[in-house]
């Protein structure tokens, strides 16, 4: 039984990944492993279109929890390092579109764990950043994705200040999608999930998995492309959109 980590059927389609360790839903090992898990089980389910994933009103997490990690020996670290990794990349592996709704703060870990997601919704209140330099470490899991997403010169900005940013100046670097009033970030995410809940599913998760190729993706898009021929979807879609144009399909998620 998770302690820290719910999932909800907010609606049809749509699954809720919410994480709550008050006060600030910091992130230790344990918790990012809950976090993993729920989500490898939302993945497994074709039930899911599309997943929010949510702390509370308040803040998503502030960050790593570092009483942990001032008890670690270099030892301890090794061995913990790969789980630890794997568990804040989480929300990249999932096959639905992922959307991080992000209230508060979104520090460290947390920014990290968000940087998974395929959009990010902010409240027009948040602080975020990559703090981990202040501690004598490094971001274990944040570092590539965030070059990816805004540039080399401006993560190692980030990284290497730990400074934190506001929503106006991530909506600039292209770190946050879109930017709500605060009592409107869980609506706006449900929102966006919502474009997705009756979608191509399959269609959507090889998208997916030629953007987490990288470099590679070029090469990934012909064997994902051809795989779609073998699907319902793809007769479903390529006939209602000779019938009737885009929009029209009804897919049947395989």
């Amino acid at each position: 039984m998770a302690e820290f980590v719910t999932v909800d059927r907010a609606e049809p389609g749509i699954a809720v990944l919410r994480f709550a360790r008050p006060p600030m839903n910091l992130i230790d090992l344990d918790a990012a492993l809950e976090l993993a898990a729920a989500a490898e089980r939302i993945g497994a389910d074709p039930r899911v279109r599309a997943v929010v994933v949510y702390g509370d009103e308040r803040v998503f997490s502030a960050g790593d929890e570092v009483a942990e990690l001032a008890r670690l020996s270099a030892e301890q670290a090794r061995a913990m390092a790969a789980d630890l990794q794997g568990a804040l990349g989480c929300l990249a592996r999932l096959p639905q579109p992922t959307v991080a709704a992000i209230s508060g703060y979104c520090l460290g870990a947390g920014l990290e764990l968000a940087l998974g997601a395929d959009r990010r919704i902010v409240g027009d209140n948040v602080k975020l950043g990559l703090p981990q330099i202040h501690t004598g470490l490094i971001p274990l899991a944040g570092i590539r994705r965030l070059s990816l997403l805004i540039g080399p010169a401006r993560a190692k900005d980030l990284v290497y200040t730990g400074r934190f940013v506001d929503p106006t100046e991530a909506a600039a670097l292209g770190l946050v999608d879109e930017v709500v009033a605060p009592d409107d970030v869980y609506t706006a995410a449900l929102a966006w999930a919502r474009r997705f809940a009756t979608g191509p599913a399959r269609a959507l998760a090889a998208a997916k998995r030629v953007f987490e190729a990288g470099t590679h993706g070029h090469d990934r898009a012909r064997g994902e492309w051809a795989a779609l021929f073998e699907t319902e979807d793809r007769s479903v879609g390529t006939r209602s959109y000779l019938a009737a144009g885009p929009g029209a399909a009804e897919f049947v998620g395989h």
